[in-house]
């Protein structure tokens, strides 16, 4: 048989995307290897719900119209990769969230009456020695 029957991608190309995936793959094989060490290391488990996210990006949020330099600003919504743009990876099922609960003793100073705020002055005053009698 002479010729193949399945698809080839590279028909329109003289083989260097071939040749730039056998490349990535064998640049990043050592950026794997140690994901898969990190995630063995914190005892994480193949059935956790991972997020995978991506930081150190920036978003436009001006509308410049229709008419805009191109060059310096980008259209309302534009997604803008850093340069030191990084990969975040989140373990949603091992990340406990707990509100934080109010505690009952503080109380806010501007919900003291004068009275409250006044003793307490007067508290303060005495542990570190003032004469408030005098005055």
């Amino acid at each position: 048989m002479i010729g193949k029957l399945d698809p080839e991608e590279n028909v329109m190309d003289d083989g260097s995307l071939i040749a730039k995936r056998k490349a990535i793959a064998v640049c990043n094989q050592g950026v794997v290897q140690n994901l898969y060490d990190t995630i063995a290391k914190l005892g994480w488990d193949c059935y956790d719900n991972v997020s995978v996210e991506i930081g150190g990006t920036s978003v436009s949020g001006i509308d410049v119209g229709e008419e805009y330099n191109k060059k310096w600003q980008s259209p309302l919504g534009t997604r803008k990769y850093n340069k030191d743009a990084f990969i975040i990876i989140k373990n949603l099922d091992r990340s406990p969230f707990e509100p934080s609960q109010p505690n009952s003793e503080l109380k806010g100073h501007h919900f003291k009456t004068e009275k409250e705020l006044m003793a307490e002055l007067k508290k303060s005053d005495d542990e570190k020695g003032y004469d408030t009698y005098s005055k």
